[in-house]
């Protein structure tokens, strides 16, 4: 098939978006490539069609767990085999699903940065069947990237096992210097670069400075109809926003990493179809979803770095309509932003302490667990050893960018089982077992011959139905046929996880680089100091801001961000108070949607035209019935 026919089959979409075609043109014909398309460009078809296209199996090496296991789950809804490795997932276990990769028709396989570096690993890579090899979140290669992950620093040593397999990076964001790095690192060959610009010429940049951000948010809800997210720092904060809201008569809910996976998919269900109106959450909502509506994204502190706002603004109007980026900030949250980035960066002594702390916790001898992943309660541990988690979590985060462990805030793995016995062993099992005989029936049954080849997902809920058994029961069997060795049983796991990526260090040794440290640091507060210029300027076209910062030059002004248009108000006076006099003609007796108030106008300069509709209503002049109309202040 060609790349046009496997869009179709598999996808649905008849064409490509610009430029996809001439990146899967480029990696199709074996060509080292490097691709940076903005959040929600469609990166992953980039990788997954010319996959599709070649015989053998596509590694795609990503460090977010959450995204890996849901572009799996995407690809087996459209019967394309793909399994994911990552932290948490037992020995035995990762042994199968390599062992599938070598011997099945797998056509994806996911990992973790942290995998490459196990002889497991090297020694099964060795004997697959590759085509391509897909880097994503590349940006996490370089130590000027504001994510930087050791791990990532091994990938270029696959070359060495599969010498003519392309590699595609892929990004959503990169500097020049970045983008430098990741060439150099990946030892990409002649690579050919797609950069798409940053620029989303619908999504109007606002910054206000306000002393009362909850209320400004919430005038900015009632002006602004639809679908919002709404950012904040702390985990507390989004529950008290969303009550918040629910008070002022907006439906929300709120999202962070510390609540349990079946209330994040409930909550986040809600929003995605439009039950819910808001969503209130830290940064850990939003990675690979793709809402086309959301009209408004709201920041209620100042992001840490412009590529963290950048990507979660670019949440905002994927459908190319008009869309707001708004930042809501006042003095005090400078100071607040400075204190937190000092503090994200502890004293090298008190790094050794924690991971000590932590050694002890797991009760690991020195050169044991590597690659072994740990259940986590951080409230549990701080109070273990007399720690503060405000000062914890940072340190986790540093020794995780040191390489020497993982921290996953939030980690969900359904229940999973595998039969080890073969299918003459299993019948001989069940006359001699009569206990067992309808429970490995009813596996058989559900879930059919793969269980005998690779872990199945399960749910207890559904086999204690099935068999008019409690749940209970259902474990109980599974825990016992677990022990004789019938089958592996991995029961759910949800919670946050501590994975130790090299085996256990001596404490008063840890290879760290205090050097590189200090620059990651300095690093951080240029970064930080940046975006302070950006909430803080009003001279400069807020995208031209961005741009500048991405190494993407440009003379042209958007024209709609909130610098560019006050500067139009003050140019075009007789405009704005003309295309005032046209709305209240058209309103004088009925109500009309923005979208037909516009058509009735005609203006000739449609962004000037929706800044006079803004302030209108900001003013009280204008105002939106139920059904969102727009009628004049009677």
């Amino acid at each position: 098939m060609s790349a046009e026919e496997v869009l179709r089959k598999y996808w649905g979409h008849t064409s490509f978006r610009s430029p996809q075609s001439e990146i899967i043109q480029s990696v199709t014909t074996g060509k080292d490539v490097l691709a940076i398309l903005p959040t929600g460009g469609g990166k992953s078809v980039c990788f997954q069609i010319p996959a599709l296209l070649k015989d053998g199996l596509c590694l795609v090496i990503t460090p977010l767990i959450a995204l890996m296991q849901d572009q799996v789950s995407q690809l087996k809804k459209k019967g394309i085999p793909a399994i994911a490795i990552h932290s948490g997932l037992g020995h035995r276990e990762i042994d199968i699903l390599l062992d599938n990769c070598v011997y099945g028709n797998q056509k994806f396989l996911y990992v973790s940065p942290e995998r490459l570096k196990t002889d497991l690993f090297r020694e099964r890579f060795r004997k697959m069947n590759v085509n391509l090899i897909a880097i994503d979140e590349a940006h996490c290669i370089s130590q000027w990237g504001y994510d930087f992950r050791p791990p990532y620093l091994q990938i270029a040593e696959l070359r060495e096992i599969k010498v003519d397999v392309p590699f595609i990076a892929l990004t959503a964001s990169a500097t020049k210097q970045v983008k430098e790095d990741i060439i150099e690192k990946l030892q990409l060959k002649n690579a050919h670069t797609f950069q798409k610009s940053f620029a989303r010429e619908n999504i109007s940049l606002v910054i206000r400075k306000t002393e009362v951000k909850e209320k400004k948010a919430l005038e900015i809800l009632t002006k602004v109809p639809g679908s919002a997210i709404i950012y904040v720092r702390s985990r507390k904060s989004t529950q008290s926003i969303a009550n918040f809201l629910q008070r002022s008569g907006i439906s929300s809910t709120f999202y962070h990493a510390g609540l349990n996976h079946q209330d994040r998919a409930v909550r986040q269900a809600e929003w995605l179809r439009d039950s819910c109106r808001v969503m209130v959450a830290t940064n850990a909502f939003g990675m690979g979803i793709n809402k086309a509506n959301v009209r408004t994204v709201i920041h209620l502190d100042i992001p840490e770095n412009l590529e963290s706002f950048y990507q979660e603004a670019g949440r905002a109007g994927r459908d190319g309509k008009r869309a707001y980026a708004t930042v809501l900030y006042h003095t005090a949250d400078i100071d607040s932003l400075k204190h937190k980035v000092e503090q994200s960066h502890p004293a090298f002594d008190y790094l050794r302490r924690i991971y000590q702390a932590l050694a002890n916790h797991f009760q690991l001898a020195e050169g044991a667990g590597q690659a072994e992943s740990y259940d986590f309660d951080l409230e549990q541990f701080c109070k273990k050893f007399g720690l503060k988690s405000s000062a914890v979590y940072p340190a986790l985060k540093r020794l995780e960018e040191a390489g020497l462990i993982q921290f996953n805030e939030s980690f969900f793995r359904p229940s999973r089982l595998h039969i080890t016995f073969d299918k003459k062993n299993i019948y001989e099992f069940q006359v001699a077992h009569e206990r067992y005989d309808a429970i490995i029936k009813m596996i058989l049954r559900l879930f059919g011959g793969e269980v005998y080849s690779d872990f199945v997902t399960i749910s207890e809920n559904q086999l204690a139905a099935a068999l008019h058994q409690s749940v209970e029961e259902v474990k109980l069997q599974l825990q016992q046929l677990h022990q004789l060795q019938v089958l592996m049983y991995e029961p759910t796991q949800d919670g946050p996880q501590v994975t130790f990526v090299l085996a256990r260090q001596d404490a008063d040794h840890l290879p760290i680089d205090r050097e590189k440290m200090e620059s990651r640091r300095q690093l951080h507060f240029a970064k930080m100091n940046k975006i302070i210029q950006y909430a803080e300027q009003s001279q400069q076209c807020r995208t031209q801001f961005i741009l500048e910062y991405f190494d993407e030059v440009t003379y042209d002004t958007c024209g709609i961000c909130d610098v560019c248009l006050e500067k139009k108000k003050k140019v075009g006076k007789t405009a704005f108070a003309d295309y005032q006099q046209q709305i209240l003609y058209c309103l004088h007796d009925k109500k009309l949607s923005p979208e037909e108030l516009t058509t009735s106008v005609a203006p000739k300069d449609a962004d000037l035209f929706l800044e006079v509709m803004r302030t209108m209503i900001e003013e009280n002049q204008l105002f939106y019935d139920a059904h969102w109309l727009l009628h004049l202040k009677k």
